[in-house]
């Protein structure tokens, strides 16, 4: 039974290993690709600048396309983003180190769809950070996840070691949207647990790529007596159990308590020695976020309070919450945090 155990641990790992060179091969590659897209971006962009027409663009692609026939990314769009490429990240001292670090697809979705400079810083990091697809990074842009990564609130900084407490803050937003559930307006607990269930797919695209499910209603027992939390799911960045409870209403301060129960019995039997501490998500209709800052504030168990909506569209209240452009940068700090500086320009 051991050796066995030993043996599957033993390939795993030679997996990894496998799954790393792969990783690091294709990023040299990447970046040897955006290197040529930013060398042609920033030779045309020179030229724009010396008074020469448009008319060079079209021009220039349909000769590097007769020369280099089996290549792609020459077309004249391509071209015109090169030079938005290189305009947008070579005077940015925080963009520039990170235009290697993704591919060129997600470049196009985060230069067509995203305007300001540290909405960009967002989504580069948050997309080398979690592997995101290019698809899902297109789904996270539209669904706000950079608003919603701004205004969380938790009390993670305090209750968790500072690089777990960094990974959490992420893996947490202040608002999920359910827009797939095709709830009515009026629906009960129960109704938005089991249409999530039945979802299942799309909840966890929607939580995160890096979350697996445990189970629903999932049963803990102390003293004889039984419990159930809502969602049981796994974080596998992290390496914690995360506990979900559902509310259809307003968040109330007793819900609090009712969380920090479920985590420390999750802590004390059910987490395994080598996994990190659990944590604590409440997923409300609505909230007032002065209660929940008293709520939390005096809590050593990691929680995050969060809202849902069944709609995309983010209200307009919440542009009002985005903190300042300082309180920004100091948040995004958090992803800039132990990131290899890797494009050569």
């Amino acid at each position: 039974m051991n050796e066995n155990i030993f043996q599957k641990e033993f390939i795993a790992d030679i997996k990894g290993k496998i799954r790393a060179a792969q990783y690091e091969a294709l990023k040299v590659v990447n970046v040897k690709l955006i290197n040529l897209y930013w060398e042609i971006g920033k030779s045309l962009s020179e030229k724009q600048a010396e008074g020469w027409g448009k008319s060079i663009v079209p021009t220039l692609s349909r000769e590097l396309q007769l020369e280099f026939p089996g290549m792609k990314g020459f077309s004249t769009t391509n071209l015109w983003y090169m030079v938005q490429f290189y305009n947008d990240y070579q005077g940015d001292v925080n963009l520039q180190p990170l235009a290697g670090e993704i591919s060129w697809t997600k470049h196009l979705a985060i230069l067509s769809k995203c305007k300001s400079s540290q909405e960009r810083q967002f989504y580069i990091l948050s997309t080398r950070k979690n592997g995101w697809s290019r698809n899902v990074l297109i789904n996270q842009i539209e669904n706000k996840a950079y608003e919603h990564y701004l205004l969380n609130q938790t009390n993670f900084e305090k209750s968790l070691p500072t690089t777990h407490s960094n990974q959490a803050l992420l893996a947490v937003k202040d608002n999920y949207t359910f827009a797939f559930l095709n709830l009515s307006a009026e629906h009960s607990e129960a109704e938005l647990e089991l249409t999530l269930i039945t979802n299942i797919q799309n909840f966890l695209l929607e939580m995160g790529n890096s979350y697996t499910f445990v189970g629903s209603q999932y049963r803990i027992q102390v003293a004889d007596r039984d419990y159930w939390i809502d969602l049981l799911l796994f974080h596998r960045e992290l390496r914690c159990l995360v506990a979900i409870e559902l509310k259809i209403g307003d968040f109330e301060p007793e819900y609090k308590g009712k969380m920090e129960f479920y985590l420390a019995v999750l802590n004390d039997t059910v987490k395994l020695p080598h996994e990190n501490v659990s944590i604590g998500i409440i997923i409300c209709k609505s909230k007032n976020r002065t209660i929940v800052e008293y709520s939390l504030r005096n809590s050593t168990l990691p929680i995050g309070v969060a809202t849902y909506s069944t709609s995309s569209f983010l209200p307009p209240k919440y542009q009002n919450l985005l903190p300042s452009e300082q309180e920004i940068a100091d948040k995004l700090q958090l992803l800039f945090k132990d990131q290899p500086n890797s494009f050569q320009y």
